[in-house]
C-alpha cells in the first residue's frame, strides 16, 4: 500500500491558483530567509560575504548579464547590489511558485519538510547551472567549505518554502 504522500492528485484550478500563490510567498519569504541565514553563516566563518570569495556573487554577474542584454550597457556599481537581489528573489520567488503547484499535484515533492527541495536546488542552480552558466567556478575548484555553506543555505531555503507555503495554504483553504 502506498502512503498517501507518495500519490499524485489532480487538484482543481482553485487549488494549483492556491498552491501558486502560496508558493510564490514562500520562495520570496525563503530568499529572505537564506540572505539572513548566509550574513550570520559568514560572519561565524569569519569569511565575509559569499562564503569568503572575493568574486560577485552569481546573481551580481546574472544581473550584469540579463542588464547587457536589455540595454546593451553594464550596471552601474552602485547598482549591482540591488540587481542582484533582485535576481535572488525572482528566481526564489519563481522557484517557490513552481515548488507550490508541485506540491499540488504530487504532495510527496514536500517529503523532508522541503529540505529535499533545498538539497534539490542547490544541486541543479550552485552545483550545475551556475558553472555551466559560467556564472561561477566549476565544483570542483571551490573549497568544501563552500558546498557546506551552500549546501545549508539551500536547506534552510527549501526548509522555510515549506514551513510558508503550508502557513499559506492553510490561510487560503479558510478563505
Amino acid at each position: 500500500m502506498q502512503n498517501s504522500t507518495e500519490i499524485a492528485v489532480t487538484p482543481s484550478i482553485e487549488d494549483v491558483a492556491r498552491g501558486a500563490l502560496a508558493g510564490l510567498a514562500a520562495g520570496l519569504v525563503a530568499s529572505f530567509a537564506m540572505n539572513q541565514f548566509q550574513a550570520v553563516a559568514s560572519k561565524l566563518m569569519g569569511t565575509g560575504d559569499d562564503a569568503g570569495s572575493d568574486e560577485e556573487p552569481a546573481t551580481v554577474r546574472a544581473a550584469e548579464r540579463l542588464s547587457a542584454l536589455a540595454t546593451g550597457e553594464e550596471l552601474a556599481d552602485e547598482a549591482k547590489a540591488g540587481a542582484g537581489n533582485a535576481v535572488h528573489y525572482a528566481l526564489g520567488g519563481a522557484l517557490g511558485l513552481a515548488y507550490g503547484i508541485a506540491a499540488e499535484f504530487r504532495p510527496a515533492v514536500t517529503k523532508g519538510f522541503g529540505s529535499g527541495f533545498g538539497m534539490s536546488t542547490f544541486a541543479l542552480l550552485d552545483e550545475i547551472a551556475v558553472p555551466a552558466s559560467g556564472l561561477g567556478a566549476a565544483p570542483s575548484e571551490a573549497p568544501a567549505s563552500t558546498h557546506l555553506y551552500s549546501a545549508a543555505s539551500h536547506v534552510v531555503f527549501g526548509s522555510v518554502t515549506e514551513a510558508v507555503r503550508l502557513g499559506v495554504r492553510r490561510l487560503l483553504r479558510r478563505g
